[in-house]
This record gives C-alpha cells, structure tokens and sequence, in this order.
C-alpha cells in the first residue's frame, strides 16, 4: 500500500521501518525451511551444504535419500524394479509403512474431530446457548494447555481403562488426535456460522423441512468451506504430531513423526531431511486449499447477507 503524498517524514521512515521488520520475521520463520528443502538434496551423507553443492554442481546433488525412502527396510532394495520390487516397497519399507499408519490415525480421528466440532459450533452459535463462552473454552482448551500435560492425563487414563486390551488398532492415538483437532474445527466453522443467516432455517422449517433436511440441504452447503478448512487443520494436526504418539502408542504403532524421532535418535540420515520436505509441500498444498475455501466461504457469506 503506497503512502499518500501528505506523509510526514516521520511516517515515511515508519512505514518502511515497519516493512524491514515484517521482512525480517518473514525470513527468520521461513529460513528453516529453505535450508532443509535443498540440503535433502544433498548427494552426501551430510547435514551441511558441500562444496559441490554451494558452486551449483550437479553432482553435489542427488535424488538418494527420497531413493531411500522407499528402500529402507525392503527384504531385496537392489533387485530390479519390477512388481515384485514395488509389491516388496509395500509390504516392508519402513517410511512407507509408517506414512500409510500416519494417514489412516489422521483421516479417522479427522473424521471424529470434525463431526463432533461441527455439531458443538451449531449449538454454541444459537444465542440461546447457555454457559456459551465457558463452554467454548473448554472445548478449545486443547489448544491452549501445553500438549505433553494432556498427553499425560489421557496416558493415565488410558491405563486406567486399559485401552490397550480392547483390541481396536491405534484407538488411543486416533481418540487423543481428535480431541486436539476438535477445536480447530469449532472455531473454523464458528467464524462460518457468524455471518450465516438463520432466517434461511427457519423458512426451510415453515415450507415443511424437518431438522435433518433443514441441515443437509440449507445449512451445510453454507457451512461447507468451514467445516473442510476445519478438517484440514484437524489432519494436518495429527499428521504432524508426536507427543501423543510417544505418550499413548504401543511399539508396533509407528507414525512418520515418530520415525522422525526415533532417527533423529538412533540413525542420523538426510532421509529425515527428504521427509520433511515431503512434509512441507504438502503442509503448503493443505494451506493454500484452506485459503480457497476461506476465500469461498467469504462470498457464500456475502451472497447470503445480501
């Protein structure tokens, strides 16, 4: 935005004060990010910039570590790339067993926060609500309390109602990643809900509708960007979390995160570096679908008020 020709120095100096320092955050939270995409490229087993890699030489450079991602636990990784090689990847390479475990925790515990988020922003929409701040937060408290007391107090419960005996796989992990995305969902479709018109239900209702058609057909539709944008944040929460995970998971119940860990740990390699490049492009591709359907929502919001 360009100041206007009546700007007195002083504000001159702020304004690009203001835009050196905004500048200047963006690069520090941003730098982590593009030190670790290039050095996954790293043909070296290092976690620094080579020589080669620093004078742009393609040789510094290699595809061995995203190579290593379908490779590492593989019974044959040196035989001809076949079926028989590609069904050896999918039943015993290690990243993609953990990635596969990862997906299926996220897409179910998404599915749990964004049912019962969704239904607890309608309650607490209507004004008639009681105990409506009081409740919205509890329910968003999850977000606040710091995630290794809540990874705590579920561990003991858990083992209070020995979970583990009750023979549903990753049921804790699944359980306690909705319970963290849940307040995503309810503040995303909340701030949906502030511009919905709720004369539109009750005119569904005077032509006949009952509650469940009023809610498929009217409200939904409206709410839709809301609840998808609040899904997604719900899946990109347990995707990427890991306290839980070390808290409540049994040995055999791996998730990328956890692996991550447990290389960090007991085997350094870039492959880590190769998986959180993965990580990042499609955090970014989620984002950037959130902004569109934020965008979407806005002009539903705007056609309705209109």
């Amino acid at each position: 935005m360009a100041l206007p020709i009546y700007a007195s120095p002083l504000e001159r100096v702020w304004h690009w004060t203001y835009k050196v320092i905004c500048t200047a955050i963006f690069i520090f939270l941003i730098a982590p990010i593009l030190i670790v995409i290039p050095l996954s490229f790293n043909a070296e087993p290092y976690f620094t910039f080579t020589e080669k890699m620093l004078s742009f030489d393609p040789e510094g450079y290699s595809l061995r570590w995203y190579d290593m991602l379908l490779t590492f636990g593989m019974q044959a990784p040196d035989g001809p790339r076949d079926w028989s090689w590609w069904r050896d990847v999918l039943a015993n390479a290690t990243w993609f067993d953990v990635a596969w475990n990862s997906i299926i925790i996220g897409f179910f515990s998404t599915i749990l926060a964004t049912g019962l988020g969704t239904l607890a922003a309608l309650g607490l929409s209507r004004s008639e609500m009681p105990w409506r701040r009081s409740i919205m937060a509890v329910l968003i408290s999850p977000m606040i309390v710091p995630i290794i007391i809540t990874a705590t107090g579920l561990f003991f419960f858990y083992s209070k109602i020995e979970i583990q005996k009750w023979g549903v796989p990753y049921l804790g992990i699944i359980m306690a990643h909705a319970t963290l995305g849940i307040p995503f969902v309810i503040i995303t479709v909340t701030a949906t809900l502030s511009g919905f018109d709720h004369s539109l239900s009750r005119a569904a209702a005077s032509l006949g509708a009952n509650p469940r058609t009023t809610f498929f057909k009217v409200i939904m539709p409206l709410i839709l960007p809301g609840v998808v944008s609040g899904a997604l944040f719900a899946f990109v929460t347990s995707f990427d979390e890991v306290v839980m995970v070390l808290f409540i998971a049994g040995h055999d119940e791996q998730t990328i995160p956890r692996q991550m860990w447990n290389g960090i740990r007991e085997q350094i390699s870039p492959a880590i570096l190769a998986v959180a490049t993965i990580l990042v492009v499609v955090s970014i591709a989620l984002l950037a679908t959130v902004e569109i359907l934020r965008r979407r929502s806005e002009k539903l919001r705007g056609v309705t008020a209109g």
